[in-house]
């Protein structure tokens, strides 16, 4: 089992479920999708993300369809950005075991990886692994100019080649070009 210094917050119970057999830290849940999006009706939830993050930071880790992003940017909106990090998990399509059918966009959630995407979705979005030294960054941050020299905005076929990038890196297809830019520093830099 592996430490984690961060909090995590998930969607749902299966998700948590799923996390917790792969690393030992406070695993949030936000009520998902189904409860109604409890994290716009209940503020007391919103409360406890909001200490958790500022006691130990924490690890936004939904799922990569719409829900999933409408949740993280409700969190992104209310909890200052310094006690975030963001994992994603890539774009695989199928359907969880305990589902009759795929959800709506026909994607797996978090509670359907396996724990080797799960480990590096949690790497790549900088959760700290407790009892393994920190490399110091030396990365070079990726600009909006960058992101305009690689074709990747402001041409006819800008969007065609940020999808083609995502998918390349396995990341979520919803992100938009200023999102992009957030994981791509985030995860990775310029080179």
């Amino acid at each position: 089992m592996l430490h984690i210094r961060e909090a995590i917050v998930v969607e749902g119970r299966y998700d948590k479920n799923t996390l917790s057999q792969v690393v030992d830290t406070l695993i949030l849940e936000t009520g998902g999708f189904r409860s109604g999006f409890q994290i716009f009706k209940d503020p007391e939830k919103m409360i406890l993300l909001d200490r958790a993050a500022r006691r130990r930071g924490l690890v936004v880790f939904t799922d990569s369809d719409g829900a999933g992003f409408v949740i993280r940017n409700r969190i992104k909106g209310v909890i200052p950005a310094q006690y975030l990090k963001h994992a994603y998990i890539p774009d695989i399509y199928g359907k969880e075991r305990r589902k009759r059918r795929p959800g709506r966009e026909g994607k797996l959630g978090v509670e359907g990886m396996s724990t080797r995407v799960l480990v590096e979705a949690l790497r790549r979005g900088g959760a700290t692994f407790l009892g393994e030294a920190e490399a110091p960054s030396t990365r070079r941050p990726v600009t909006k100019a960058d992101l305009f020299s690689a074709g990747l905005s402001g041409t006819p076929e800008a969007s065609s080649r940020r999808a083609a990038l995502l998918k390349a890196l396995d990341l979520p297809e919803r992100l938009s070009p200023n999102a992009m830019l957030e994981v791509l520093n985030a995860l990775y830099g310029y080179e």
